[in-house]
């Protein structure tokens, strides 16, 4: 039996909508979809499927199997590619359904790179609360001993009487506030947002301020900005140090020489934590360094990982650390010659 449902509130739904009347016509599609195919619905209703896509086999073959058996029917990594652009994988179901008086097929497209990316923040999100509270725990252990084991060698330091003898203890003590300034920054995420309105471009001048007065010979920075992104509600100092760490990072990839790219946009319908943002705000950290090493891709934002010699591996973590807590997400690209960190936030809190 046919399905009888209704035009209204489709026009809102995040997932991508196509409705094909018996004949396998295009008579309406919504702006999720108009987003996926990056075609608008002026250029695609009154379209036979055919004439549509560059490779309509897959799809009609679906729908075919729909009509046949009369039930609705799911096919994952189906391939779609209109002439002229990229092919996509989606994960497809077509239901045999009466709409607004079109006796036809819906077809409902979901992008496979967004599901991906959807199971990938939540794992992420999970293995981060696991890692801040693993590390906060420890942390707690290492600094009391460390306190105790600094002030025994400041004592020993002013019982010695052979000059020579001062360098080692001045060792422990200088190794001891390394560490101790570790367990400090370890500890530093899990202050609670303080809130206030500000613009991304003012926090991006001042980490770029920063990083030419760590590197001033050798690294190029560019301004890739969008002017018309509005201010947004967020933590400003966590939010600067995100992008700084970031930032270093890529600088320190590159032995201080090289170029990097600071660039804005703004996504629409961007889903974060579980829940769909009709604007979000993309921040992109694009460098020309060597490129994050295969072994290390997944493990990157780990605690302690670092692809450098010398380097703590806290840096990045933090920075997850405060996206995470503002409901963005962090991602990485990297090949060798290009490395772009994706920073996405949603503009209305």
């Amino acid at each position: 039996m046919t399905q009888q449902l209704s035009l209204h509130g489709v026009d809102a739904l995040a997932t991508a909508v196509v409705l094909l009347d018996e004949a396998q016509v295009v008579r309406y599609i919504n702006p999720a979809a108009e987003n996926l195919l990056a075609i608008s619905a002026k250029n695609i209703v009154g379209v036979a499927l055919e004439k549509v896509f560059a490779e309509p086999g897959p799809l009609a073959a679906a729908v075919r199997y729909a009509a046949e058996n009369n039930s609705s029917h799911t096919q994952h990594e189906l391939p779609l590619s209109l002439p002229g652009r990229a092919k996509l994988e989606v994960s497809c179901t077509v239901t045999p359904a009466e709409i607004a008086g079109v006796e036809g097929f819906l077809i409902e497209l979901n992008p496979l790179h967004q599901q991906l990316r959807i199971a990938r923040e939540e794992r992420l999100m999970d293995q981060s609360t696991q890692t801040r509270e693993l590390i906060r725990n420890l942390a707690h252990e290492i600094k009391n001993p460390l306190g105790a084991l600094r002030g025994a060698a400041q004592l020993l330091d002013r019982e010695l009487e052979r000059p020579g003898l001062h360098e080692y203890t001045q060792v422990i003590m200088k190794e001891a506030d390394r560490l101790q300034s570790l367990m400090d920054r370890l500890l530093t995420p899990h202050r609670l947002p303080h809130v206030t309105l500000f613009n991304i471009h003012e926090a991006l001048e001042r980490v770029r301020s920063l990083l030419l007065a760590e590197f001033p010979d050798g690294i190029v920075i560019r301004r890739d900005y969008d002017v018309s992104l509005p201010p947004f509600t967020a933590d400003r100092e966590q939010i600067i140090q995100s992008l700084l760490n970031v930032a270093r990072n890529a600088a320190q990839a590159m032995q201080g020489k090289g170029t990097i790219i600071l660039r804005t946009r703004v996504a629409r319908r961007a889903t974060l934590a579980k829940r769909m943002h009709r604007l979000a705000l993309l921040v992109q950290v694009v460098d020309d360094g060597p490129g994050v090493p295969e072994e290390l891709k997944d493990k990157i934002f780990l605690p302690l990982v670092s692809g450098r010699d010398g380097g703590h591996g806290v840096g990045l973590t933090i920075a997850q650390n405060f996206v995470t807590q503002h409901h963005g997400t962090i991602e990485l690209e990297t090949e060798p010659g290009r490395t772009c960190f994706s920073i996405l936030l949603p503009i209305e809190q």
